[in-house]
C-alpha cells in the first residue's frame, strides 16, 4: 500500500493557501470533511474579488472603455482556462451558468424542449443527485417522454448490463453523473458515452464530483453535455460551467432572453440570437465570480489533478481501514472504483445526532439525504454520514474523524 509520504502533493504547503483552515469551531481546530457539498477557497482565488471590484469592476462586452476591456479579457480569459480544463476543441463550447444545477436545467429546458416527446426515453441512474433528475421529470410531465432508471447493485456500482439491457431505439438521451456525490462511485462514463451514441443517443454527464479530483476529457469521454461547478474545485459558489458540442449548441434555441443573448432585436422583423457560447448567457453574469473560477483552475493546475487524486484516493483507503474498528458502523458505497466519499450509517444512532454532535468537536460532516432520496431509499435508509477529501485533507484529521466518531457515538448509546 502507498505510504502518505511517497506522494507527490506537499499538503502542509497547500494548507497554507487556505485561511480558513486555521480557525476553530467551539475551541477545537476545524476539521473540514464536508468537499463534496463545497470545498474550501485558497487565498489566490479569494483575492481575485479584491482585485476586481477595486481596479476592474464593469459591466463586459460591448463598452468601449478601460475597465470594461479589463473586465471582459479576464472573464473571456476564464473560458479558455476551462476549455483546457476539459480538453474541449473550441471556447465556444464552453457556457457559464451560476452551477452544475442551471447548466443540466438548460440543457432540459433547450435541448430537450426541442427534441423530446411522446414515445421518447431518457435513461437517468439511481445514482443521480435530485438535481439530474427533478429537470426530467418536470419536463416528462409536460412532454410526455419516458424516464426510464438504470439500477445499481449492492456496492453503489451501476448495473451496466441492465443499462445495456435499458437502452434502445427510443434513447434519446443519457443523463449520468461522472462521480456519486452520495457515495463516491466512479462511473464508466466514456463507455456508456460509446453505448450511448451506438444507439444514436446523447450522453449528459453531471461532472459537479469528478472535476475538482482527477483529469476531465470531455473529448476522450464522448460526452455530448459536460457540467460542473464553481464551489467544489475551490472556486466561488454562482459559477458553474455547461459544456455542449459546438453542432448541438449551435441547434438549440436560446433558454433565457435579455441583453447579451441577442444580435437583434425588433418589432417589425423576428429578433435574432448572438453567437455561441453568448447565446445561452443572458444578462450580466457574475462576473467576479467567473474570473474567480478561473484563477481556482490555475490553482488546481498548480497542484495537479493527478497528485490531488492520488492523495485523496489514499485518504480514503485510511479513513475506509480506520472506521472498520467502529461498532456498528456500515459503510455504504463499496464500489471498486471510488472517489474519495465516504457514506455510511451507525446501528442504533441516527445520522443527524451524530453531525450535532462531532461538530462540537471542530468536525464537519454532511449527514442528511445529499439530494440523492432514490438512491437512499435503495439502500433502506432516509440518511447517511458523508465524510468527503480534498488536497488539504491529512491522514490526522482521519484520524480525529475516527476518534471523534467513537466518542460521540458512546454518548448516544
Amino acid at each position: 500500500m502507498t505510504h502518505f509520504s511517497d506522494l507527490l502533493l506537499d499538503v502542509a504547503r497547500v494548507r497554507k493557501d487556505f485561511p480558513i483552515l486555521d480557525r476553530e469551531v467551539h475551541g477545537k481546530p476545524l476539521v473540514y470533511l464536508d468537499n463534496a457539498a463545497t470545498s474550501q477557497t485558497p487565498r489566490q482565488v479569494i483575492e481575485v474579488f479584491d482585485h476586481y471590484y477595486s481596479q476592474m469592476n464593469a459591466n463586459i462586452h460591448r463598452g468601449l472603455h478601460t475597465l470594461a476591456d479589463e473586465a471582459t479579457a479576464a472573464f473571456e480569459g476564464t473560458r479558455e482556462t476551462v476549455r483546457a480544463f476539459l480538453n474541449a476543441a473550441s471556447a465556444r463550447e464552453i457556457v457559464f451558468t451560476r452551477g452544475t444545477t442551471e447548466a443540466i436545467n438548460l440543457v432540459a429546458q433547450s435541448w430537450g424542449r426541442a427534441n423530446l416527446g411522446p414515445g421518447d426515453e431518457v435513461l437517468i441512474s439511481q445514482l443521480e443527485h435530485h438535481s439530474n433528475i427533478v429537470p426530467w421529470q418536470l419536463l416528462a410531465a409536460e412532454r410526455g417522454f419516458t424516464i426510464k432508471v438504470i439500477p445499481v447493485d449492492e456496492r453503489g456500482a451501476l448495473d451496466q448490463d441492465a443499462y445495456r439491457d435499458l437502452i434502445g431505439e427510443r434513447t434519446r438521451l443519457v443523463a449520468v453523473n461522472h462521480v456519486s456525490n452520495a457515495l463516491g462511485t466512479i462511473n464508466p462514463v466514456a463507455e456508456m458515452a460509446r453505448v450511448a451514441h451506438q444507439h444514436d443517443a446523447l450522453i449528459l454527464v453531471d461532472g459537479a464530483q469528478a472535476a475538482p479530483h482527477e483529469p476531465i476529457d470531455v473529448q476522450a469521454i464522448g460526452a455530448d453535455f459536460y457540467a460542473f461547478s464553481g464551489h467544489k474545485v475551490y472556486g466561488p459558489t454562482g459559477a458553474g460551467v455547461l459544456y455542449g458540442r459546438e453542432a448541438l449548441l449551435e441547434a438549440m434555441p436560446p433558454w433565457q432572453g435579455g441583453g447579451e443573448m441577442i444580435a437583434t432585436v425588433s418589432f417589425e422583423t423576428p429578433t435574432t440570437f448572438a453567437a455561441i457560447p453568448h447565446k445561452f448567457e443572458a444578462g450580466t453574469p457574475a462576473i467576479a465570480e467567473v474570473i474567480a473560477l478561473g484563477r481556482a483552475i490555475e490553482w488546481v493546475n498548480s497542484i495537479g489533478l493527478e497528485h490531488i487524486s492520488a492523495w485523496e484516493h489514499r485518504l480514503l483507503e485510511h479513513a475506509t481501514e480506520s472506521v472498520a474498528a467502529v461498532d456498528g458502523l456500515r459503510v455504504l458505497g463499496t464500489a471498486p472504483d471510488k472517489a474519495g466519499v465516504l457514506s455510511f450509517v451507525v446501528d442504533g444512532v441516527h445520522s443527524q445526532d451524530i453531525g450535532l454532535l462531532i461538530d462540537q468537536l471542530g468536525v464537519a460532516i454532511r449527514t442528511g439525504h445529499h439530494c440523492a432520496q432514490p438512491l437512499l431509499a435503495q439502500f433502506g435508509v432516509d440518511a447517511t454520514c458523508r465524510a468527503s477529501f480534498a488536497a488539504y485533507n491529512t491522514p490526522e484529521e482521519v484520524d480525529v474523524l475516527v476518534e471523534s466518531l467513537q466518542r460521540v457515538i458512546s454518548m448516544l448509546r
